[in-house]
């Protein structure tokens, strides 16, 4: 007969339950086998942060990348040649693609901060409503005592 108490093994189903609950993404494996996370699923305002000001770095290397296409373009406007038509018809198919991204980059920047702000106000939220959860429901004494 095994003389673990009641009490202790009943903290260690409590604890394996616990920690088979965690929230995990498939991709996020901390064995280094799909993401980059560990075993919490947490935000971070910060990185979010980033990731839009790096959005926003991305529109000023479109940006310069276009004057510097417009300035190679000046030359080549021949008319009369079929290759210049051709070439005029590829840099306004480029132009409109890359006028396209910087727009979209543009708009990702205020979306991308307010996912970051809204995350991190739904973890705070869920974290309040589980700490008040768990002041009003208390689990009840040890039998026995301590």
């Amino acid at each position: 007969m095994s003389s673990t108490s009641f009490d202790a093994e009943w903290a260690g189903l409590k604890e394996g339950t616990a920690a088979a609950t965690r929230m995990r993404l498939a991709s996020a494996a901390p064995d280094g086998g799909g993401g980059g996370g560990g075993e919490d699923l947490k935000s971070d305002q910060a990185v979010w942060n980033k990731a839009s000001n790096d959005v926003g770095q991305l529109v000023s290397g479109i940006k310069k990348a276009q004057t510097e296409f417009e300035a190679g373009q000046k030359g080549a406007a021949v008319s009369g040649v079929d290759s210049a038509a051709a070439q005029s018809e590829l840099y306004q198919s480029w132009k409109t693609y890359l006028d396209g991204l910087s727009g979209k980059c543009s708009a990702l920047q205020g979306p991308m901060v307010q996912a970051g702000k809204g995350q991190v106000a739904n973890d705070d939220a869920l974290r309040a409503d589980f700490t008040r959860m768990n002041d009003q429901y208390k689990d009840t004494p040890a039998t026995g005592g301590r």
